[in-house]
């Protein structure tokens, strides 16, 4: 999850506002913010932290099984419960449809591994709702 944040982040894959909370300053003299360089950076930014960045960079980590899921977590799917909505408890990306409904509310996520025609384990796939 780690890598994929840095990727995300990297490639500037989030919701960013240039112009602030009152959405107003394209106009002639005003500034837009500069995109963040850090993390850190882009979480001292007050909207962000209200509204999220609507990405995998509003998830701080993942459960374990039998841990309850908490904002900004992520929960695999357990064998058992991709068998229930998909019939197999080998995933695969024809599967998705099956498990996107896993992920009920919002800045929660969810986590699969997806499996190729043979059975390997091939990505891991990550979904779910962040933001407002």
């Amino acid at each position: 999850m780690d890598a994929l944040r840095q990727q995300v982040f990297d490639r500037r894959d989030y919701y960013w506002d240039p112009w602030g909370d009152d959405g107003e300053g394209e106009g002639e003299g005003a500034e837009a913010k500069t995109w963040p360089s850090t993390f850190d950076q882009l979480w001292t930014d007050e909207r962000v932290q209200e509204e999220g960045t609507h990405s995998i960079l509003d998830m701080w980590r993942i459960v374990r099984p039998g841990e309850d899921p908490d904002h900004g977590t992520v929960q695999p799917v357990q064998p058992a419960e991709a068998h229930r909505v998909a019939g197999t408890d080998r995933l695969t990306r024809a599967h998705v449809p099956d498990i996107e409904p896993l992920a009920d509310r919002r800045w929660f996520g969810r986590c699969a591994v997806l499996h190729d025609a043979q059975g390997r384990p091939e990505e891991i796939y990550f979904w779910g709702f962040s933001g407002d």
